[in-house]
């Protein structure tokens, strides 16, 4: 079908790769660390489930001399494609991406694009944020990325929207983490720009944006996950699940965040009935009674608490992101308490402990909280 084309600019280490891999649902861009740059050559990327093609140019530092030479990349490219009978080359949306942790850098970078795309002054522009991490400073940094672009004729007319991204779970310290965030709203507002005859339905957006959602949301989960079996590998006393309380208000926030729900009373107490559910209930009591009791497992004691304290965090989470997943498309509403309670409740019923039961029975010898994790999310995610 055709496409529209979405290049792609952006200094070299402002995370270019890592938001195409968030867009597209692939890992098809190679991702690095680092100002040197990760793609050499313009690359480009598509599936079958977005209007749009991403064409990823070689990343630069301000430099003009840097920045043309990815344009005259894709200046060959739409030449080259033509010969060959292709149509659909035009370049419909430039992602112009600054990164929101070098904020001193916003003029010059931003001075360096606009000569670089002066070949295309009707094509729209959004300013993409990257690794806007924080939230306090993402409106001044809208700011400073607006007054930047005013002044210069070449992009200032062209500018459509600005939107801050963080493309990947960040993780800011042992209890909190940044969500991914900003990129169905970029998938959405490059839709919307995109000539009209291109543009995918409502309808086919929203299904594309509620599955990238889903794995971002698994993504949260595994790092919560990962961090359960660290503290239940610790060797405390682990009587029940509330132990893990402030690893599961961090896990289900962080998903809220993903899908979108705003944060006031209501969330709150939403939440709230999740982790009552998933910590001190008499459910997840008896869960982890049941766990603990098991017999015939050789693995040492430290291993089993760790097992139970990351499969409890996976199973909490894996339930955190149906039910939020039904709030975002409609069916449910955050007033349904009694209902999430029960879908908690239920991912620690029966069927968990004899899953999880049989999963422990098989873990001798493997002590690395990672490996650990990896088993946990292979049990509810596959």
């Amino acid at each position: 079908m055709e496409k529209g084309n979405v290049l792609v600019i952006g200094n070299s280490g402002v995370g270019k790769s890592t938001l195409i891999n968030s867009v597209l649902g692939e890992d098809c861009a190679v991702t690095g660390y680092g100002i040197t740059g990760t793609t050499r050559e313009l690359s480009i990327y598509e599936n079958d489930r977005i209007p749009f093609r991403i064409i990823d140019t070689v990343g630069f530092e301000p430099s003009y001399r840097k920045a043309a030479k990815a344009v005259r990349s894709v200046r060959k490219w739409s030449r080259d494609s033509a010969k060959d009978g292709k149509e659909d080359t035009r370049i419909s949306v430039i992602w112009c991406c600054v990164e929101g942790t070098s904020r001193k850098l916003f003029p010059d970078t931003i001075k360096v694009m606009a000569k670089a795309v002066s070949m295309w002054p009707s094509v729209p522009v959004i300013a993409v944020i990257t690794k806007s991490y924080s939230v306090p400073e993402r409106r001044e940094n809208i700011m400073m990325v607006h007054d930047a672009f005013l002044t210069h004729k070449r992009l200032s007319g062209s500018l459509k929207r600005i939107i801050p991204v963080v493309a990947m779970t960040y993780r800011l310290n042992d209890d909190a983490y940044a969500p991914p965030e900003g990129v169905t709203e970029l998938i959405d507002a490059t839709n919307d720009l995109l000539p009209e005859g291109i543009r995918s339905s409502e309808r086919d957006i929203f299904k594309y944006k509620l599955d990238r959602k889903r794995v971002f949301a698994h993504g949260s989960v595994a790092l919560a996950t990962a961090g359960a079996a660290v503290v239940g590998a610790v060797p405390v006393p682990f009587p029940d699940a509330a132990i893990l309380t402030p690893l599961e208000v961090a896990e289900i926030n962080t998903i809220s965040r993903i899908y979108g729900i705003a944060r006031d009373d209501s969330l709150v107490r939403f939440v709230d009935s999740i982790v009552e559910a998933g910590t001190v209930s008499m459910t997840a009591r008896a869960a982890v009674a049941a766990l603990k009791s098991i017999p015939g497992i050789s693995a040492a004691a430290s291993v089993v608490n760790a097992f139970i304290a990351g499969s409890i965090v996976a199973a909490i989470g894996e339930s955190s992101v149906r039910a939020f997943e039904q709030v975002y498309s409609g069916g449910r509403s955050v007033y349904d308490l009694e209902w999430v309670k029960r879908l908690t409740e239920g991912s620690l019923s029966d069927s968990f402990v004899a899953k999880v039961g049989k999963a422990l029975r098989a873990i001798d010898g493997i002590q690395d909280p990672r490996r650990l994790s990896a088993i946990i999310l292979d049990l509810f995610f596959k």
